[in-house]
């Protein structure tokens, strides 16, 4: 089976599946992706976001505000903390550092990805990571408050292999989306090529970034069978190899959510 391990299923446009969320679960089991995770970007978003999901066994979910918002939507440590005692949390994010799109907001960027990584040390959660234009810093504030057991994913990755390899040395996971099928894309390709298999994970980040042969669509988890296969290419192996070892990762860095 297939594990989609970023995608933002209360963002996705339901009028092709008849406003039916089901529908939109079952094109994706259709493909034999039989998991999602559904992850938060903002705590004032969160409580429609957990209804949608909270009644569907194949759907976990995450908590955390988007280093994007995080000067309009600065979250503590103690409500951060209580909305991990929810059914079906399991992970802290997406948290992480922006500084393509946003550099006046550094400061707040920081400060709210330090309470995400010290609140998921404290309940032994890993963290789902956005990192642009920060590396540096974001490799920083990992290994200063980070745990280093629970650990977390990079995910929708872009960056050099030098950051991928610093990443892994401290227990993080790689998460590759449909960007390795975009045709300029060659120099993520061969960091693809370079990540150990067992660090590996594939997302959507639905519903943008779809991956070819769907550019131009909305993306949905169903379509993280084709990242599976290009990455399987990369690698050359099977794409139910490719399956079989993803979905061992995924749980493994995710372990509330093997059932």
């Amino acid at each position: 089976m297939f594990i989609d391990s970023h995608c933002h299923l209360d963002r996705l446009d339901l009028s092709p599946y008849d406003n039916d969320f089901s529908k939109l679960l079952n094109a994706a089991h259709e493909r034999d992706v039989e998991k999602m995770l559904c992850v938060s970007i903002s705590m004032e978003q969160f409580p429609a976001m957990y209804d949608l999901i909270k009644a569907s066994p194949s759907v976990f979910a995450s908590v955390g505000v988007h280093p994007l918002s995080a000067a309009e939507e600065q979250v503590d440590a103690e409500t951060l903390s209580k909305m991990t005692e929810l059914n079906k949390i399991v992970a802290i994010g997406e948290t992480g550092l922006d500084y393509y799109y946003q550099t006046d907001t550094q400061e707040q960027q920081v400060q709210s990805f330090q309470t995400h990584l010290q609140v998921a040390g404290k309940h032994k959660l890993p963290v789902i990571v956005h990192t642009r234009d920060a590396r540096e810093d974001t490799l920083k504030m990992i290994k200063a408050h980070g745990d280093p057991e629970s650990a977390g994913v990079l995910h929708c990755f872009t960056e050099s292999w030098d950051m991928a390899k610093a990443a892994m040395d401290l227990n993080y996971s790689i998460s590759f989306s449909g960007i390795i099928t975009f045709r300029n894309a060659e120099e993520l390709r061969g960091v693809v090529k370079k990540v150990p298999l067992e660090r590996i994970l594939i997302e959507t980040d639905a519903p943008y970034l779809a991956p070819v042969p769907h550019r131009g669509k909305k993306n949905e988890p169903k379509f993280v069978v084709d990242v599976a296969q290009c990455v399987a290419d990369l690698k050359g192996i099977s794409i139910e190899k490719l399956a079989e070892i993803t979905t061992d990762n995924f749980h493994r860095l995710f372990p509330k959510a093997k059932n």
